[in-house]
């Protein structure tokens, strides 16, 4: 497993906000000790060209300055530069799956899966995982899958990716719940909504659907959003899953014939550094 992450993506935010710097840091201290044969690598800073394959100027520049773009989204100083980093490291992840083969994780901050081109919302200011998905077809993957778990819909990536040749996008999450999307279906585009409290052989049954979709579009690529949030104990949802579940997931993925990479979105409960090692021990 090779693990992008960069420790400059917790030098921003607040321990008063559920999307802090907490999360990483004692994520990555933990997957380095327990797994000290992975390998960590410092992506690369994305740059502006390749920002502008999936948002538009405006809004590039309007990262790039005060005030909040909204109560869950405030404006933090270098801002722009930290989202560039978590894009750079999901494009990493990307290539070496793609190119390579190889099993790569970018455990980054912020996430991504709620920006549209033009809009910062949900704790996200760049869509990493669309502009992983945009970069792969232009490398010359014709069929790109994203499968997304993170409890919340990933409203931002199904905007940018619908209707678009050569992508499928899954989404699993709970409804009602933020943004409040996430309940129709498109060409491309799958949503698979959970209510609040779901039994977790339920909830895993949809899970399950949503990967057999995935694994029938006979991929080039799966980029998944990674989101830990459906946990049992996790603050902001009311979902149940539990650690064997994400271990499960981690499975799938291992059992795959086809490149997958995962980018970090959600998981907000002090034990999301087990959480991940659940899922990625299991993928490994």
């Amino acid at each position: 497993m090779i693990i992008l992450h960069d420790p400059q993506c917790a030098d921003y935010g607040s321990s008063q906000r559920p999307e802090q710097p907490l999360r990483i840091t004692q994520s990555a201290a933990h997957l380095r000790a327990a797994h000290p044969a992975w390998e960590w690598r410092i992506p690369a800073i994305a740059t502006e060209d390749v920002l502008l394959t999936v948002h538009t100027p405006v809004h590039l520049g309007r990262l790039q300055a005060p005030p909040d773009f909204d109560d869950d989204t405030p404006y933090f100083e270098g801002i722009y530069d930290h989202a560039r980093r978590a894009v750079g490291a999901a494009l990493a992840a990307m290539n070496l799956a793609l190119v390579q083969h190889e099993k790569a994780f970018a455990l980054m901050r912020p996430p991504g899966h709620h920006a549209t081109a033009g809009q910062a919302m949900g704790f996200c200011y760049l869509n990493q995982v669309a502009l992983g998905a945009v970069a792969a077809r232009a490398r010359g993957a014709q069929r790109v899958a994203v499968w997304d778990f993170d409890a919340h819909h990933g409203n931002g990536t199904e905007a940018i990716l619908d209707g678009r040749e050569g992508f499928l996008f899954c989404s699993i999450h709970q409804f009602p719940g933020y943004p409040g999307t996430g309940t129709r279906n498109t060409v491309n585009c799958r949503n698979y909504p959970i209510a609040p409290h779901t039994p977790r052989d339920e909830h895993m049954a949809e899970l399950a659907r949503s990967w057999d979709a995935i694994v029938g579009f006979k991929p080039d690529l799966v980029l998944v959003s990674a989101g830990f949030d459906a946990y049992v104990r996790d603050p902001i949802t009311a979902m149940t899953l539990e650690p064997e579940d994400f271990a499960a997931l981690g499975r799938w993925l291992h059992q795959a014939d086809f490149p997958v990479a995962g980018i970090l979105e959600g998981g907000y409960s002090p034990e999301l550094p087990l959480l991940l090692d659940a899922f990625l021990g299991a993928w490994a």
